[in-house]
């Protein structure tokens, strides 16, 4: 008889979500932003290189925005957490008695009897840190965060952008008239649109093909827009 275990069941969560955010964030900015850019300037004007300057300019602009936008929030989730540990430690030091009945009610929610209340209580009640980490993770719903989480958030999105804008902007390196590199940029930023749409969706457990397919719209509509109000100023 065996009498092994047999595990057929695999977890698939997603870890370093914060990352994969991040990538999502810039690449997603950078492939649109960029490309309705070139796109409306590709309207107005027939010399890609003013386009190749214009959009050098606003991956170099956008990308230290998001960069700084990230870095920012990074550190608004470190303060955060800071102040709210240290209104912990007030409460457990000064208001024990509210803690300790905070605590059982939550061993409450999850089912255990009042004796099992009672002795989890106690025992996490022995060590003050424990008690604050115990609090601030079930009562608050707040893990520590990485100290530098902002500094790598910033660069993660930063890059990304670059890598998503040059992407729309790359035929105009190489393609003297706008309207053709146009062409080219349209096709290989759709399909990028589509591809990142679509691990994007599956990462994040949407429809991967609906997803692939809203994105790469919101991105071709961007394009559009920015193209024929180029039009419509430049015929005036």
């Amino acid at each position: 008889m065996d009498t092994h275990l047999h595990h057929d069941h695999v977890e698939t969560h997603l870890k370093n979500t914060d990352f994969l955010r991040d990538i999502v964030i810039g690449m997603s900015d950078g492939l649109t932003v960029p490309f309705a850019l070139a796109a409306g300037l590709s309207g107005a004007v027939s010399d890609s290189r003013i386009i190749v300057i214009a959009g050098i300019a606003e991956i170099c602009a956008g990308s230290i925005a998001m960069g700084l936008g990230g870095y920012l929030s990074g550190k608004t989730e470190q303060d955060h957490y800071k102040s709210e540990i240290r209104r912990e430690y007030n409460e457990v030091e000064n208001l024990r008695e509210v803690e300790i009945s905070e605590t059982k009610e939550f061993f409450a929610n999850i089912g255990l009897s009042e004796g099992l209340q009672e002795q989890a209580t106690e025992e996490i009640a022995k060590d003050k840190h424990r008690w604050v980490d115990f609090m601030m993770k079930y009562e608050l719903g707040l893990e520590k965060p990485d100290p530098k989480r902002a500094t790598k958030s910033a660069l993660n999105i930063g890059l990304s952008y670059v890598v998503g804008g040059i992407i729309p902007l790359s035929p105009y390196f190489f393609i003297s008239a706008s309207a053709e590199a146009l062409e080219i940029s349209v096709v290989a930023t759709l399909v990028c649109l589509f591809i990142f749409g679509y691990f994007k969706s599956r990462i994040t457990g949407i429809n991967p093909w609906l997803g692939a397919l809203r994105v790469t719209l919101i991105g071709a509509m961007a394009a559009a827009a920015a193209f024929g109000v180029a039009k419509l100023f430049d015929a005036h």
